[in-house]
């Protein structure tokens, strides 16, 4: 592609105006630990353990495990003795994030073999791991202790965190395509968890725990809050795998990135907690949900109620065709995981658009809008005919039971027919496999002089269009009774509702009779970055919740 041409794709991108992604969403560095400090109360024997584990450090490495684990376990005897002493809970943790350091640093593995430490091989260092989830095996991740990293961006501008026993950290693991497929996550996996060292006698065993799971953990036999860190694995995410990146490309040549069409767990699945499922809009990813999957993670309630999934895949495709991949992706991942309680959806823009199907039953209504006549009566190639009928004709999923539409254009945006609108849907660039059906909808298509007239597939700007076929169509039916849907509308701050706009959709447009709940909120179409939007998802989560 040369360099002109590259320069007017992004000159519309830019007009378009479809995402805000900011620059710098994330950054992060990883530092050598920090140097233990002493304080008042500090147990003068456990302090000379760190140091002595401290200077040990990568020179000797089983020298340094040895201190630091004797430093946990002096520490353990004092939290005993009074379990609210929070300096004895400092040095703990401070020992416990050594121990993982160490063990990083030194490339050792207590988790497939103990090892032995210290100048006489007096404790025996183990990793304890629960067979029945091989896929959690800790022994499968690089642990990454979180008083090793700095980060901050505009999407991780709050810290979260909670104080506890433990030491958090960061468990990343990197999957083929394959093994993500199956396990239903993304490639790379950046995940908190909190690591504790408890003692057998000469056995010094090291835990993993999910403070997701659990708020608590028992430490020899004591209960404690669990440390926690929610935010730094969503910092390391966004700045190691850049996912925004794929927002443009995955638009241009949807084709190219099939494989990346995927609905991702976001943690270990838990039958006894409802699935929120993130949709993302058109140019965009599921980064653009970190700043409200940080917020939302703040809230103990939240985090006892719910588990996070994300559906991403490539926007340029036409929207009812990623809504038939993620209603295939629904009906595999749930014979794997199948769910105890309703499912709730947040759909921003065009992932509003793509909810708005699940919860709709069409019947063959959509097919006679665009044929005519029935499927039976219709004569097409009998491969065009199979896809069409699954993206055209489809029923309603009872596993949702709540959808909340963003910015989402249900009646299409103007933006999408104007000029500008044009010259993108040309820029992208129409999956092989489509095009037959594409030259299937032109030939058999009844005529409809109000409809966009195409020579070619829609694409997803097409289907973005208020004059698309599909968009006329779907909008005459009516959404299933008995789902409560809400609305979040931007207007830009400029308080003009019911004339007002994000600046790409409308509130004609995004507007919806018998919604349980409308919110206005001083965005622009980018709502999920917005506080005010971001505690209307808050606020509705806590509803539902209540209301199961």
């Amino acid at each position: 592609m040369n360099s002109s041409r590259l320069r007017f794709i992004v000159g519309v991108v830019v007009a378009l105006n479809v995402v805000g992604c900011a620059p710098q969403i994330a950054v992060v560095s990883q530092r050598s630990p920090a140097r233990f400090q002493a304080a008042s109360g500090t147990n003068q024997t456990v302090a000379q353990a760190i140091d002595r584990a401290q200077a040990a450090g990568r020179a000797q490495p089983l020298i340094a495990l040895e201190a630091y684990a004797n430093a946990a376990r002096d520490s353990l005897r004092e939290l005993e003795r009074n379990p609210g002493n929070k300096e004895a809970r400092r040095c703990y943790n401070f020992a416990v994030a050594g121990i993982f350091s160490v063990i990083r640093s030194a490339k050792l593995d207590p988790w497939t073999q103990p090892l032995q430490i210290g100048a006489n091989n007096e404790l025996t260092l183990a990793g304890r791991k629960d067979p029945a989830k091989p896929e959690q095996n800790p022994a499968l991740y690089d642990l990454i202790p979180t008083d090793q990293l700095s980060y901050h961006g505009a999407y991780v501008k709050d810290d979260v965190t909670k104080e506890g026993i433990g030491a958090p950290l960061v468990a990343v693991r990197h999957l083929t395509v394959e093994q993500a497929a199956a396990l239903f996550t993304s490639p790379a996996i950046y995940y908190g968890v909190t690591g504790t060292v408890e003692f057998e006698g000469s056995r010094c065993v090291l835990s993993i725990h999910d403070p997701l799971a659990a708020e608590m953990v028992t430490v020899e036999g004591h209960t404690y809050p669990i440390a926690s860190n929610f935010t730094a694995s969503i910092a390391m995410v966004l700045a190691q795998e850049k996912p925004q990146k794929l927002g443009l490309i995955r638009l241009l040549r949807p084709e190219k990135y099939a494989a990346t069409a995927r609905v991702a767990r976001m943690e270990p699945y838990n039958p006894n907690k409802s699935v929120v499922l993130f949709i993302h809009g058109l140019m965009d990813t599921p980064a653009s949900w970190a700043p409200m999957l940080n917020n939302l993670r703040a809230d103990k309630d939240i985090r006892a109620n719910y588990q996070f999934w994300f559906y991403s895949y490539p926007s340029g495709y036409p929207y009812p065709y990623s809504a038939l991949i993620l209603r295939q992706e629904l009906d595999a991942i749930e014979k794997k995981y199948p769910l105890g309680r309703k499912m709730m959806l947040v759909g921003h823009s065009m992932g509003g658009c793509i909810s708005r199907t699940l919860i709709t039953d069409t019947g063959a209504k959509l097919w006679m809008a665009g044929f005519g006549k029935t499927p039976e009566q219709t004569e097409m190639p009998a491969e065009s005919k199979r896809l069409l009928e699954q993206a055209l004709i489809f029923k309603h999923r009872p596993e949702i039971g709540r959808v909340i539409f963003m910015s989402a254009p249900h009646r299409g945006s103007d933006l999408a027919k104007n000029w500008m609108g044009r010259i993108g849907s040309m820029l992208v660039k129409a999956p092989v496999k489509l095009l037959t059906i594409g030259n299937t909808i032109k030939e058999m298509a009844t005529a409809d002089p109000a409809a966009l007239q195409l020579k070619r597939l829609p694409n997803s700007v097409d289907t973005l269009a208020p004059n698309n076929r599909f968009v006329m169509a779907i909008n005459k039916l009516p959404i299933t009774p008995g789902i409560p849907y809400h609305t979040i509308v931007g207007d830009r701050g400029k308080g003009d509702t019911p004339n007002s706009s994000d600046g790409v959709v409308a509130y004609w447009s995004s507007h919806l009779d018998g919604a349980a709940s409308e919110r206005i909120v001083p965005s622009n179409h980018s709502s999920p970055l917005n506080p005010e939007a971001i505690a209307e998802v808050h606020r509705i989560l806590k509803l539902n919740a209540r209301s199961q």
